[in-house]
């Protein structure tokens, strides 16, 4: 199943790179920080991922602090890498639930948009023991890093993750999801358990049940306990993307 699910949906599936920063009343940049995660395409020119992932300051601790002294979020670029593609594409026209960690963004690219083809969005109800398989880029460029050819690997091992790394992964075709295999261990309302394995870099990756159909987005892992991956049902980004396509 994750070879099937890998090969015929492995270019709707993009590594999100974004930067945020966090600006004083006098204007003074306080912190810049980078931030990583999984997005796929859920409509023309639509790619639903996490809200922690378009909003990272959002139910942050630090980034909370922060604003309670004054300062300002802003998020300076979100870009999308599509394996194939040579640079990463602007995410644009962002929009975040308000009562889940998801949100959807817009890449306007006609090109890649015309050649981009949504993941199929299940209808049916999640039903736990069911296989499942999580498709991502759990660590980010590190991983995929780890896994390049040795000249490549030689090059880029010693250099701090980051946009410029994420560029040249891309230039060498090098932007690669991989996916991982379990069980659905349940289902609470619009919270989904389960235990194939992820790690940070792979939110926002889609989750598939036996069918080959996205039953879910991932949210979130629990240090520790394989058998505790969080995920957030797919009906929940249904009004997001009516939301966006209306718009459009």
């Amino acid at each position: 199943m994750p070879a099937l699910v890998l090969n015929r949906h492995r270019d709707s599936i993009c590594f999100i790179y974004g930067i945020y920063s966090f600006t004083g009343p006098d204007g003074t940049i306080y912190r810049r920080i980078g931030v990583s995660g999984t997005g796929f395409v859920v409509g023309k020119g639509l790619v639903a991922t996490n809200r922690h992932i378009a909003r990272p300051w959002f139910e942050d601790g630090e980034s909370e602090q922060l604003i309670r002294g004054g300062a300002r979020p802003h998020l300076d670029k979100l870009l999308a890498f599509f394996p194939g593609c040579h640079d990463g594409i602007p995410m644009e026209d962002v929009r975040v639930s308000a009562d889940a960690d998801l949100a959807v963004a817009r890449v306007n690219d006609a090109k890649l948009v015309a050649e981009l083809k949504p993941l199929p969005l299940s209808e049916a109800m999640a039903i736990p023991g069911d296989s499942v398989v999580v498709v991502g880029y759990p660590m980010g460029t590190a991983a995929m890093v780890a896994k390049s050819p040795q000249p490549v690997y030689r090059r880029l091992a010693s250099r701090r993750e980051g946009l410029a790394v994420a560029r040249e992964l891309a230039a060498r075709s090098l932007i690669r999801p991989s996916a991982t295999q379990g069980h659905l261990g349940d289902v609470l309302g619009d919270k989904l358990i389960y235990d194939a394995a992820t790690a940070t870099g792979g939110s926002g990756g889609p989750v598939f049940d036996h069918r080959g159909d996205v039953i879910g987005v991932n949210v979130a892992y629990l240090d520790g306990f394989s058998g505790s991956t969080l995920g957030v049902s797919v009906k929940a980004l249904g009004p997001l993307i009516e939301a966006a396509e209306r718009k459009h």
